[in-house]
């Protein structure tokens, strides 16, 4: 029997409110499952989870949310073989490849698990002033972050764009990659089965063309990584995004996944608080 997946909305699998299901297929085209196709009122509902999540995840500490992560990448580790053979017959790789690609994967959740409590230290500063003040630089997380999820790397660039996400005390939304969705599929199970709050990661399977103007769109969200949209997608976000102020990261097709990373992401989806105290009596 064809199996149909759910979204992941809440630290819930709901089914799409539309009804729609889409096939999803191999690298040679055989017939893997069936995958839910998210509406807008999806996008809508996740929006909603996220912003319900942000105070309690943005407000952990940042050990905690360190914790957290590392919890994520341990349970990757335990499905290794699942995630391998997904990843194997979405991309086309061998057996050899996909398990380099699911290794480096559980890799990059435990390289930024480990930059959660060095965040404030790096970006944060202790500002010199000639006065009698003290001047205090605080990075802060963004909001609600909409991330429209690579499309040529099902496992290793979702993780690389959702896991500075949360380090840096964001909530998201993602759309994941509409013909390689089953690896996403399987992170979102890992995230409810981990410590991951219900509606820190919103996990959406459908086409990006058609959920990522209104995600862009949408007065809630307070940034956007498009790096998965097309190229003709990517201006249209852009113009949308502007309407509501969003930060929006700037992209240019999608990068090597399996150079070594960087604090970019990180650095995108925090905003620096200066805080003024007066000194002496």
């Amino acid at each position: 029997m064809a199996k149909t997946y759910k979204l992941y909305v809440g630290g819930k699998f709901p089914r799409s409110e539309s009804g729609r299901s889409y096939p999803v297929r191999d690298a040679k085209g055989g017939f893997l499952a069936n995958a839910a196709q998210a509406s807008r009122k999806d996008v809508r509902d996740a929006v909603s989870a996220a912003r319900k999540a942000f105070g309690g995840w943005s407000g952990a500490t940042a050990y905690n949310r360190g914790q957290v992560l590392f919890r994520v990448a341990e349970v990757m580790e335990g499905r290794r073989e699942q995630f391998a053979a997904e990843v194997r017959a979405a991309e086309g790789l061998s057996q050899k490849a996909a398990e380099s690609a699911v290794d480096a994967a559980v890799d990059r959740v435990v390289w930024y698990a480990g930059w959660t409590d060095k965040i404030a230290s790096v970006l944060g500063a202790a500002n010199p002033v000639a006065g009698p003040y003290f001047s205090f630089s605080v990075p802060e997380p963004t909001g609600v972050v909409g991330v429209l999820a690579p499309q040529s790397s099902s496992l290793l660039g979702l993780v690389s764009v959702v896991a500075p996400v949360i380090a840096a005390g964001n909530t998201c939304v993602v759309v994941a990659a509409s013909e390689r969705p089953l690896p996403a599929i399987t992170l979102a199970e890992v995230l409810a089965t981990s410590d991951v709050p219900g509606g820190v990661v919103n996990l959406l399977t459908g086409h990006a063309e058609e959920l990522g103007p209104w995600l862009a769109s949408h007065a809630d969200v307070n940034a956007l990584d498009p790096v998965g949209a097309p190229g003709e997608l990517r201006a249209e976000l852009e113009r949308a995004a502007a309407e509501t102020v969003k930060r929006v990261l700037p992209v240019r097709g999608e990068p090597d996944w399996n150079r070594q990373p960087d604090i970019q992401r990180l650095r995108a989806f925090t905003e620096v608080k200066t805080v003024w105290h007066p000194v002496g009596t």
